[in-house]
Parts: structure tokens; sequence; C-alpha cells
């Protein structure tokens, strides 16, 4: 595998209308398709794009108060024929895809619908992630974390020629533990793919969106190709997101960002990893990595557990 130390990554965000029934899907990966050329194309004269990345329910919201229903009118199983779409671009293109979430059906386990995301790259579908932390109340698809017996990773972390990749979903950004499992894993860049809605948004005094896309980059020592969706309420009522989308580098500095507010955007930034790698290497103060005393607090986890409220139902 030959490295590329360096590259753009592309994240785009959509103002599509919501889709009812997978029976929509094609022509919404076919749209998906046609931004990553723009993308590729649009920047090849200046750099070479090697990464694209698409938000949260680009492809399907679990819209539905049931999961029997998301199951009945939205949920795909994965790899399907979309995700042949997309390795087939991901081989034209020469770029890893970091796909938008596909509600998921898993024939192992009747009943259940995860919300997912794929990597692709051109060699193929490389891993799948499924949300450890749906947005509750209104997420009912599942935590593959509450599962008896599940024996997939959890939080898999990828080493391709353009980096280790690990990528989560939205409300798992929240939760610091959720990324840094990627971090302890080496991820190079850590990918957001995410429907963060309003107010919650890149504009003070609420921007918890830039403030955790930052603050992850700082605690991992890594890059952030963050996607937002940015679909206005006439198309996802009763929400409304305000797009934002950016890269960030290792010290949470913004490389790029969308403009707040909803539309269609491609937001591209660079990604140096030798320079990553190098401050991985060389860096002695502020390497929060290094730093980690993990089992200084772990007591505190299992005896708050009792105590920690409501949560999860």
């Amino acid at each position: 595998m030959t490295e590329i130390p360096r590259y753009y990554a592309a994240a785009c965000q959509t103002d599509l209308p919501c889709i009812r029934h997978r029976g929509e899907i094609p022509e919404r990966v076919g749209r998906l398709l046609g931004m990553i050329d723009h993308a590729v194309v649009g920047y090849e004269p200046f750099f070479d794009i090697k990464l694209v990345v698409f938000p949260e329910f680009a492809h399907a919201a679990p819209i539905y108060e049931t999961a029997d229903e998301l199951l009945d009118k939205l949920a795909v199983p994965i790899p399907n024929e979309h995700t042949d779409r997309y390795v087939s671009k991901a081989r034209e293109r020469g770029v890893y895809i970091q796909t938008g979430t596909f509600l998921e059906s898993d024939p192992d386990r009747p009943g259940v619908v995860y919300n997912t995301t794929c990597l692709i790259g051109p060699d193929g579908p490389l891993a799948s992630y499924r949300k450890v932390n749906p947005w509750l109340p209104w997420e009912v698809h599942t935590s593959p974390h509450d599962l008896k017996d599940y024996d997939r990773p959890l939080f898999p972390v990828v080493e391709t020629e353009i980096g280790k990749l690990g990528a989560a979903i939205c409300y798992d950004w929240l939760f610091p533990e959720a990324i840094r499992a990627l971090g302890l894993q080496g991820a190079e860049v850590l990918i957001r793919v995410s429907a963060y809605m309003d107010p919650w948004g890149a504009t003070p005094p609420m921007d918890w969106w830039t403030l955790f896309n930052r603050a992850r980059a700082v605690e991992n020592l890594a890059f952030v190709v963050a996607a937002n969706q940015g679909a206005s309420a006439v198309n996802y009522p009763p929400f409304s997101w305000p797009g934002g989308s950016m890269v960030v580098d290792y010290d949470g500095r913004i490389l790029s960002q969308a403009d707040p507010g909803p539309g269609e955007k491609i937001v591209v930034g660079p990604i140096d990893l030798a320079a990553l790698r190098a401050e991985r290497e060389r860096r002695r103060g502020h390497h929060l990595l290094s730093h980690l005393r993990a089992d200084a607090y772990t007591p505190f986890y299992e005896r708050a557990r009792p105590n920690l409220g409501p949560g999860r139902a």
C-alpha cells in the first residue's frame, strides 16, 4: 500500500426532501454520486480529493415512530445495490467515500434496525459503523451496544493509504469516550457523519457543532472531517439543520467551514498526515492520548452507573 501523506477531504452536506420509502433511495444515491464528481473533477486542477464524506440521513432518516415501520418502509441490508454503486464510483475516481447513513436491517437479528454509515474505498467496502448512541428519545433504532452477544467491533478503525480512518455518527460525538475509542486505536482522521439540528449548530451562543468538532480533534490529536445535514425545515419537518460542515486540524484549527445555514454545499480542506505524525512523535505537552490515565476514571463510571438518570428506555 502506497501512502498518500497529503490530500484534501470534501465534506458534502445535502438539502433534499425526506425519503419516505426505500424505493426512493436509488435516485438519492444518483444525486450523491454526482456530488462526488463535482468535488473531484472541480478541484482537480488545484489538488487531489481523496476522501468524500456525506451527512447522516443522506439516504433515509428514522421518521417513523416504531422500528417495525422503519423495517417495513425504509431499512435495507448492507451490502446492497446502493453500496455497489459507491464502490464503482470510488474505483472510478480513486477516492474513499464515507456514505451518508442507511437504516440497516440485519437478517441475523429480526426486528432490529441500525443507523449505519459505510466506508468504501477503490477496492470495495472497508467498514461499516452502526450508531452506538441513538438520539433519545427521538431515534428508535437499535444501538449495537445493547444487544446480547454482539460480536462486531463497536468502533472500527481502518488503515488505508490515506491514513487510519474512524467514523462515528452525530450524537456519538457528544460522548468523549466514543471518539476516544477511535483515537486509542490510532485513528488519524476522525469522520463525523451528522444531522446536528438547530439550535445546537454553528452559530453562537449555542454553537455546539463547532465546539465539539474542535474539542474532539484536540483530545485525540487527529484531523476531523465533519459533514452535517443542511436540510431546511420544509424538507425535514419538524427539524431543520444548520449545515456548517467543516474540516478541523489536530490542534482544533478550523481549516474550512461552510457558512451556517441550510443548503447543499461542498467544503474542502487539507489533510496533512505527515505533519500530524510529526506532531504525535515530537510533542510532549498537550499530548492528551499519551497522557491519558484511563484507569483513574474507571471506578467513577462503575459507581455512578445506578445514578445516571432515565437515559436509555
